[in-house]
């Protein structure tokens, strides 16, 4: 069977209906007590490290960890007064994750265009995860 819609088409339309944020703008934003910072990596993404202060939700479990109806529930995501602020490698995938969500119904969701891959090459802050555990013990 042939594809009818290819991945850049997908991810073009989600960009086209979401929010975006350069590095620049989610710098300004992560330390904002309503603004919850969400990598969307697979774990075997996050050996180099992720955003300070991110929260792991792989792209895979998402719409389940969303979902107040579902047993995989995270009470993170119920918080109507933040905003989720998606990431993944490149910023194809948080696209369309960010759209999923809206098509869920959240409105209180964006990503940053780029992903890691651009929040490294500006030099914005991570942590790697024996930093994360270090610092929260």
């Amino acid at each position: 069977m042939p594809i009818t819609k290819g991945f850049r088409a997908l991810v073009d339309e989600a960009m086209a209906q979401v929010k975006t944020y350069s590095v620049e703008e989610a710098k300004t934003r992560m330390n904002d007590p309503n603004v919850q910072i969400v990598d969307i990596r697979d774990v075997r993404e996050l050996g180099p490290g992720t955003l300070v202060g991110s929260f792991h939700a792989p792209r895979g479990m998402l719409e389940f960890w969303v979902d107040p109806d579902s047993p995989y529930h995270k009470p993170l995501f119920a918080d109507e007064g933040k905003e989720f602020i998606l990431f993944c490698g490149a910023g194809w995938r948080s696209a369309l994750a960010a759209k999923t969500l809206q098509d869920m119904g959240m409105r209180n969701v964006a990503h940053i265009d780029g992903g890691y891959a651009e929040w490294q090459k500006q030099g914005a802050p991570t942590e790697t995860l024996e930093e994360r555990k270090a610092r929260k013990s």
